[in-house]
């Protein structure tokens, strides 16, 4: 890759840095998305075990990729995020994907194609840890920065996605009570 295209992407990306998500930190800052991601990437490495079958080197490759759109229109939390929000930050990663030179384009399309279609064990381990990083994270924070939808939706968040392996379903249960715990403290 061509230096100078090298060190644009590194700026588009370096943005990840700066955007912060909704979520707090345990010492009361906002989350970054890039450490949203980075932590994210640690839990499918942790969890290789659990899945010999998958490639967790691709899974690590998708928690990395996940929300690079998000470099370029922010992060919006789920419970406001509409269809129009998806299209525009799905047309953000397009045009970044567009940018790169072959293989990175031709590998990272397929790769979120993949992650969208929700089809392979990969996409569904990332799509699963996801969910649990948004929830940890929260359980992490102080209760003084939930939202009041947020003391429901940190023991419904992610059902749907963890349902496909019993691992990931007795995580959702672990953090359900770590969030039941945190709200009767």
């Amino acid at each position: 890759m061509d230096t100078r295209q090298f060190i644009n992407i590194m700026s588009v990306a370096e943005k990840l840095k700066n955007n912060t998500r909704h979520s707090w930190t345990s010492s009361g800052r906002h989350e970054s998305v890039a450490e949203h991601s980075w932590r994210l990437s640690l839990m499918a490495y942790l969890v290789k075990d659990e899945f010999p079958k998958a490639d967790i080197n691709k899974v690590i490759l998708m928690c990395i990729c996940h929300d690079l759109g998000e470099a370029i229109t922010g992060d919006i939390p789920a419970f406001n995020k509409t269809e129009c929000d998806e299209i525009v930050e799905n047309n953000a990663v397009s045009q970044l994907l567009c940018s790169l030179p072959q293989p990175y384009k031709t590998e990272l399309t397929d790769l979120f194609i993949e992650m969208h279609e929700q089809q392979t064990i990969e996409a569904k381990i990332y799509k699963a840890l996801d969910k649990m990083e948004t929830l940890i994270q929260h359980n992490e924070a102080d209760l003084s920065t939930w939202i009041p939808l947020e003391y429901e939706m940190n023991l419904s968040y992610g059902t749907k996605e963890v349902d496909f392996s019993d691992y990931m379903k007795e995580l959702k249960q672990t953090i359900y009570e770590d969030s039941i715990k945190k709200i009767n403290k």
